[in-house]
Parts: structure tokens; sequence; C-alpha cells
């Protein structure tokens, strides 16, 4: 499932940040599981121009997952078992490797209205 580019979303850091996909797919080695995938374009991440470090962007992740994350979710009756938040300076297809990308992601557990952060 794709959902088609979106306008800017607010974050704390305050970086313009775009939604560029959600993906559905079967958890990594866990059949039966879901994972929901948001990924978003959030140029000033960019190691070599960008001016958002990781520090700054997780709150955004955090954000992301509990304010477009989560109602996405509701709102088209899914459920999922994880959330993984993407930021990624430049769109990467999915799987794709680009060395010259900067990306961030961050998984979350949904709990009610929250996201529960999982490390990796």
């Amino acid at each position: 499932m794709t959902a088609a580019a979106a306008d800017a979303v607010s974050v704390p850091s305050g970086q313009p940040v775009t939604l560029a996909e959600v993906l559905l797919d079967e958890a990594p080695g866990q059949s039966g599981e879901t994972w929901a995938r948001f990924r978003f374009l959030a140029p000033q991440i960019a190691r070599e121009s960008g001016t958002v470090s990781y520090e700054a962007a997780a709150p955004d992740m955090d954000h992301l997952c509990g304010s477009i994350a989560l109602p996405y979710l509701a709102e088209h009756g899914l459920t999922a078992a994880r959330v993984v938040i993407s930021l990624s300076d430049r769109m990467v297809p999915f799987g794709a490797q680009d060395p010259d990308a900067t990306q961030f992601f961050e998984a979350y557990r949904p709990d009610g209205a929250a996201c529960m952060w999982e490390a990796f």
C-alpha cells in the first residue's frame, strides 16, 4: 500500500518533513505480524548540507508516530504490531541501498493512543 505524498508536517525540530509513502508488510522473521512503515522525506538531515542531527530529529520521529501513523492506521481500520518511522534526506526505494543517503529509523509498538519506542 502506498500513500501519495502529502503536505509538510509540523515537527518539534521545525525541519520540513513530508510523508513520502506508507508500506505494510510482514514482520521480518515473524509470520503473521504486520509492520506499518511510514517513510518521510526530511532534506535537512543530509550529512553534507543538512542542519538537523539525529538528536534533533529523534523527537520528530516520536511525534510523527503519534500524530501521523496512529491516526492513519485508525482511519484506515489497520492494525500493526510495529510502526517504523523513517526519515530520509532523499527518496530511496524501499530495501535499496544508497550510500549517499542519510536515513534515520525508529520502531514503535502501538499501545492504544501511544507509541512505545522499541529498540531495533
